[in-house]
């Protein structure tokens, strides 16, 4: 079943993509939340029409996305946390990448990294999608906190 996605659906797709779902998941979930809509002709050449226009403005919003990017890459990440050793109490995941990189004034939604739950102490990357096109890897550090 062909569908076509009216907002992003992680594993699936990015707003305005038309994929191929298996027919109960568009019929049953996709298509009720309004996560997407049929792939019939008229819609393909509605969201055809739309994509031109939105050309222009996509342009913009990448060079900021790649702008950002760069800004991003050159920061370098530190996260302190309570540990015996190497191993933490507790861990550290997405929520608190987001957090440091807030410290660091760069507001990013959490759902937009991925890094996998750490409970180690040592350097790791963390995916970071600032947009559809845009996708980097930001190296963090992982420290003990000094009593």
């Amino acid at each position: 079943m062909e569908i076509i996605l009216k907002k992003d659906v992680q594993n699936v797709g990015f707003k305005d993509d038309v994929v191929s779902v298996k027919a109960g998941y568009g019929r049953n979930f996709l298509i009720p939340q309004g996560f997407a809509q049929l792939a019939t002709p008229s819609a393909k050449k509605v969201l055809a029409e739309n994509l031109k226009q939105k050309a222009h403005k996509e342009a913009k919003i990448i060079g900021d996305a790649k702008a950002l990017a760069e800004t991003l890459k050159a920061l370098e990440i530190k996260i302190a946390a309570k540990a015996g050793g190497e191993k933490l109490f507790g861990s550290i995941t997405n929520s608190d990448i987001a957090e440091a990189l807030e410290k660091a004034g760069h507001v990013i939604d959490r759902k937009f990294i991925t890094s996998g739950i750490v409970k180690r102490t040592g350097k790791y990357a963390a995916t970071i999608r600032l947009h559809r096109d845009v996708v980097i890897d930001l190296p963090y550090e992982i420290v003990a906190e000094k009593a």
